[in-house]
């Protein structure tokens, strides 16, 4: 038995060495080609993401958003779900948040607790949505989520016409036209100067959270139900597990979970998201990222962290890669090679093992 998981593993090992030498490779002639050095975009972003002053607190900054947007989607995967909606989650929540927060304008770390908690409900209602379109219509919430995106880019559009919404008084707008009030002091989340670095209270609390997603999914009773649902729904009702109140309660925490990292960056986020003022693209592709981010982790909430970091670091560092003279989208194509490279192994193996077992069972007839 231990020769056959040290087989695998060393197999595992292979795959993915493999997979990652490819897409770096394929990195290296894609900055080559398009004359860049790739050496000057490797310098430039390990500058930007770690080596510079002040960049890997930035770094880690970003990645903790991307977190549990990551972790909101493994919950609605175990559970079979597909919500590919997360960025219109993440904007409604920061728009929910921002709004209730300027409108009650509490005490400061009441106020913060307050803009965090309607920012979770106003991702996890915009979530709800979809869940109530497939578990009473029968929509697919693939393609809800989606759509859902667009309709909450509108309904924020929206906001910003009306200084009772969302829109910041003329005062205070300064040259920009769309804008809410920014966040007094008293209503920021702290940002302690660690080794130079500015890390804020976001990054302890997204660690925390992931821990408990962790022990919610394994070791509890829930987790296992919502585990059973997402492999065999046909199982899971024969053992009493409801597909509706599981898989809806799953894809209200997935966009909860989501509506909480618009609330983060806007309370934590400092100069790296709109300088804690709510802004019309906002979002800034956090949401995908999320999403990328839990399907290379492969529904493993721990996993999910340093692949969070990975893709925080092409992001913070793709601001240094233009001073190379190469176009700093060149780190999205990275990014997209560096998903493929760590999605391949699992497919491969996943078809292997299909063959294995076809193989095995037409032996046996």
């Amino acid at each position: 038995m231990n020769t056959r998981v040290s087989s695998r593993l060393g197999e595992w090992l292979v795959l993915y060495s493999l997979s990652l030498f490819t897409a770096l490779l394929l990195s290296t002639l894609l900055v080559e080609a398009t004359g860049g050095d790739w050496r000057a975009v490797l310098n430039a972003l390990l500058d930007g993401s770690i080596r510079k002053p002040g960049r890997w607190g930035e770094t880690i900054s970003t990645a903790a958003p991307i977190l549990l947007v990551a972790l909101g989607t493994v919950i609605a995967t175990r559970a079979g779900l597909v919500n590919i909606g997360q960025e219109g989650q993440l904007y409604i929540g920061a728009a929910v948040g921002t709004f209730i927060g300027f409108l009650v304008g509490g005490p400061g770390a009441l106020n913060v607790v307050l803009i965090l908690g309607c920012g979770a409900l106003g991702g996890g209602i915009w979530a709800g949505f979809a869940a109530a379109l497939k578990y009473w219509r029968g929509v697919p919430e693939v393609l809800s989520t989606l759509l859902l995106v667009s309709v909450a880019s509108h309904a924020v559009a929206y906001g910003f016409r009306w200084d009772w919404l969302l829109l910041a008084p003329e005062a205070d707008r300064g040259n920009r036209n769309q804008v809410s009030e920014q966040l007094p002091l008293d209503n920021r989340l702290p940002r302690p100067n660690i080794f130079g670095n500015e890390i804020p209270l976001t990054v302890p609390i997204s660690v925390v959270i992931t821990l408990g997603v962790t022990l919610v999914l394994t070791r509890t009773i829930w987790g296992f139900r919502l585990k059973i649902l997402g492999r065999n729904k046909r199982t899971a009702q024969r053992v009493g597990v409801a597909e509706g109140k599981y898989g809806a309660t799953a894809l209200l925490l997935s966009g909860a979970f989501a509506g909480l990292a618009g609330a983060f960056m806007l309370t934590g986020g400092g100069y790296t998201f709109g300088n804690y003022q709510f802004v019309p693209g906002f979002a800034a592709n956090i949401g995908w990222t999320g999403l990328l981010v839990a399907l290379v982790a492969n529904e493993k909430p721990l996993a999910a962290v340093p692949v969070a970091v990975l893709f925080a670091g092409l992001r913070t560092g793709s601001g240094f890669v233009s001073s190379t003279g190469v176009e700093s989208r060149i780190t999205d194509v990275i990014a997209g090679l560096l998903v493929l490279s760590l999605l391949i192994p699992t497919a491969l193996m996943l078809l292997r093992d299909q063959r294995r077992f076809r193989t095995n069972m037409s032996e046996r007839v």
